[in-house]
């Protein structure tokens, strides 16, 4: 029989992860919903903020803070050259030509990183800052938990605040309503789209970097994020970001204990099948 304290510390590491999952996927919501872009390397933008942090903070010897701030504006910067050069071309077309061009595209790029960061990242890597474990009425929260779950936070409440309270956002919110009404009052798409996909490439920067605190991540780990992103983006609404954000703490808290229990290989099937099941779902509850 599994202590109750026990269950209650492991869904807080399921919400931890899940705050994660939701980065994640509001960074791919975000793109597909105003520029119809499915960005499949936003896994590896999550592990690139990652090793640049590692990278900064042990053989550069910067402090953790200035290491993992610079490592997240390296992977911004890396989001400017990628919007300015392959994403201006995936812009050109419309429709489905769009959409299949954005997935060529992005894949691609994928594999280019994992490629290539392979060669000087070849192990596996974490951004231990030494938290220790608080405890809280007799149950014990890991250190790093607690700090994924508060920058997390903070990161989804600026970006709703962006969203809905700035110039800029509103102008967001317009092109993702209607693109043709956007031009009619003067905002100019590309330059939105531009700015929010350098937007989600930061925030998943950050949820690397933050992730990367309370676990040991590898290259190969971004396919993974990647796909994981997708299915919290799907299962909350492809153009929904609050319906995503819900979507990634609630099948975070799922894989996490259906790990603790099963192990990590059925907790992946268990994950699909959750998302399946919700899909199925959702459809007869909305009648």
């Amino acid at each position: 029989m599994v202590a109750t304290n026990t269950l209650i510390a492991v869904g807080i590491d399921g919400i931890a992860y899940g705050m994660f999952l939701a980065l994640l996927g509001v960074g791919i919501t975000l793109v597909f919903g105003l520029g119809e872009v499915l960005n499949l390397a936003i896994g590896m933008f999550a592990i690139l903020g990652t090793l640049m942090a590692h990278y900064l903070s042990t053989t550069v010897g910067l402090g953790s803070v200035p290491a993992f701030i610079l490592g997240v504006g390296l992977v911004g910067i890396l989001g400017v050259a990628v919007d300015r050069t392959l994403l201006s071309l995936v812009y050109r077309s419309d429709g489905e030509e769009r959409i299949l061009l954005g997935i060529f595209v992005t894949l691609g790029l994928s594999i280019l990183l994992e490629g290539t960061l392979t060669n000087f990242f070849p192990s596996r890597y974490s951004l231990s800052l030494g938290l220790p474990r608080i405890d809280v009425i007799g149950i014990t929260i890991p250190g790093s938990s607690i700090l994924v779950i508060t920058v997390s936070a903070v990161v989804l409440v600026a970006l709703f605040a962006f969203l809905r309270g700035t110039f800029l956002g509103k102008a967001a919110r317009t092109v993702f309503q209607d693109e043709v009404g956007a031009l009619l009052i003067g905002v100019d798409p590309r330059r939105i789209r531009a700015i929010v996909f350098v937007l989600a490439t930061i925030v998943a920067g950050i949820a690397g970097v933050v992730y990367g605190t309370s676990a040991t991540l590898g290259v190969t780990s971004g396919f993974q994020f990647t796909i994981f992103a997708l299915i919290v983006s799907i299962v909350g609404g492809i153009r929904s970001i609050e319906g995503t954000a819900v979507a990634g703490i609630l099948l975070g808290i799922v894989a996490t204990y259906a790990n603790f229990f099963i192990g990590a290989y059925l907790a992946s099937i268990i994950l699909f099948m959750t998302a399946v099941i919700i899909l199925l779902v959702r459809p007869v509850v909305g009648e």
